[in-house]
């Protein structure tokens, strides 16, 4: 517990109305959660405004009340603080009441369009077999050590953000890997937080539904290595053409990896194969288990990350290459029959065509490969005919399905993704809704030695329809359907 007047300092108050040494038992931005004695903070979110709700978080217990315009009628004994920005008060006051985790430890974030899950949760495992106790903030779920949580966000909100990295403070983590968003970084949700290190992936088309336009989603990301400090890194993918944009001004120390030119840390792919890869880094010849040119950019990321928090080369690569994919990226199963099943998360377009780009670099040529594919409702529409454009022009036969329709009907989904179907394409096209009934008939299409591609969902367990989730994992339909004999790890 903190008094009022320790934690509200790191907000920038411009005005405060009422005494500040009273002790404040909790800290919340949702009024449903006000319990008595708590500090609320009004912020202005997406869907709805903080504001609105400051009389009921009074009724509820509120002590204190933070927000950007104080209330035309002040209520007795309660002290008001107005900010010009509570979004950004947010994460600061939530530091300061967990006592500023976050510059206790090596907190490192990643963001991009595609590779943030990758890379956090291969610096997870790397880290925890260098002897690391370490922690994990991710779209799949976070960690504490061994310790599982469930996630709802590719980034929580601060005050989960914080109490989190407390948590793992108390359990001796040394180093935290996270994920930052780009609707984070917007929101602010990441204010606050002390990092030892950035690293840019990559950017395309993505979340226009939320940014609008591409320049507004790259100036996101972008602010995230506008706020490091001096004393941290930044690591960029130099191959991608805003790599070098991202930290044009940022005041860390800039770091690159790159496939194609030269850059501070340099790869060259040997070898590509289902069963793994072949890498030349830093002279060291490797074999690792992940599969496909896009997972050789993540692990030299992740490689650069582990040598500038000062961990040995050999070390690092020897551990590896002994750690298994991420659940639900690029996962193939083969069945008794020779038919190779991938489950990958890919759902947008250049995750898609990175996908279907190693199944063609590896493939024989001889074998169909089948791709099954939906689109997410109520998300950023306009990739949805270019996904299937895609589709179409790498696989020889495509089966357009159902992912996670939300509030919107699967059937009018789909109607958007025909659009990027080329007539002369439009032969080698299923429409099959049901995306357990997709998967069936995309493994009876397939002959031996035939690839299947089941893309967009991933690591999820369920599918999320009218604001239900249920029960659905792309792998399991596959186990059931196929006579796997490599089962998934």
């Amino acid at each position: 517990m903190k008094l009022l007047n320790e934690i509200i300092s790191f907000s920038d108050p411009l005005e405060i109305i009422g005494p500040v040494d009273d002790p404040v038992n909790s800290i919340c931005s949702d009024s449903r959660k006000v319990k008595e004695g708590s500090l609320f903070i009004a912020v202005r979110g997406i869907t709805s405004d903080g504001h609105l709700f400051i009389s009921q978080a009074i009724t509820l217990g509120a002590r204190f009340i933070l927000c950007e315009e104080t209330p035309s009628e002040i209520a007795e004994n309660i002290t008001y603080i107005k900010v010009a920005n509570s979004a950004v008060a947010l994460g600061n006051i939530a530091a300061a009441y967990y006592d500023h985790p976050s510059s206790k430890m090596n907190l490192v974030g990643v963001t991009g369009t595609n590779g943030k899950t990758t890379i956090v949760t291969l610096l997870y495992q790397l880290f925890q077999s260098l002897g690391y106790k370490t922690g994990l903030l991710s779209t799949i779920h976070n960690r504490i050590n061994e310790t599982i949580i469930p996630s709802t966000h590719t980034t929580p909100d601060p005050i989960q953000i914080n109490e989190l990295l407390a948590d793992m403070i108390a359990n001796g983590c040394t180093h935290c890997f996270m994920e930052v968003s780009s609707h984070a970084a917007d929101q602010r949700r990441i204010a606050g937080l002390t990092f030892r290190g950035g690293i840019f992936t990559n950017i395309t088309h993505d979340h226009l539904d939320y940014h609008k336009t591409f320049d507004a989603y790259l100036k996101a990301k972008k602010s995230f290595f506008d706020g490091l400090p001096e004393d941290a890194f930044s690591l960029v993918n130099k191959d991608d053409r805003n790599g070098m944009v991202m930290v044009q001004n940022t005041k860390s120390r800039i770091f690159s990896y790159s496939l194609k030119s030269t850059a501070d840390f340099k790869c060259r792919i040997i070898e590509n194969q289902f069963q793994g890869l072949q890498l030349n880094i830093d002279s060291f010849n490797c074999w690792f288990k992940l599969i496909g040119s896009f997972n050789a950019y993540n692990l030299l990321a992740v490689y650069a990350v582990a040598v500038l928090l000062h961990q040995d080369k050999s070390e690092i690569l020897i551990r590896l290459s002994n750690i298994e994919p991420v659940k639900g990226r690029f996962n193939p199963v083969i069945s008794e029959n020779n038919i190779t099943a991938i489950v990958d998360y890919a759902h947008t377009p250049d995750a898609l065509l990175n996908v279907l780009s190693t199944i063609q670099s590896i493939r024989m040529h001889h074998e169909k490969v089948i791709t099954l594919i939906g689109a997410g409702g109520n998300r950023d529409a306009a990739k949805r005919p270019l996904m299937a454009k895609i589709a179409c022009s790498m696989s020889d036969r495509v089966i357009l399905t159902s992912d996670n329709p939300r509030f919107e009907e699967p059937e009018a989904i789909i109607e958007e993704m025909k659009k990027g179907v080329d007539p002369e394409e439009e032969i080698k096209v299923l429409v099959i809704v049901n995306r357990k009934e997709a998967i069936k008939t995309a493994c009876a299409l397939a002959q031996p030695g035939d690839i299947i591609l089941v893309a967009g969902k991933g690591h999820e367990n369920y599918q999320e329809i009218k604001g239900v989730k249920y029960p659905f994992d792309d792998m399991e339909i596959l186990n059931e359907t196929l006579v796997i004999i490599n089962p998934h790890q």
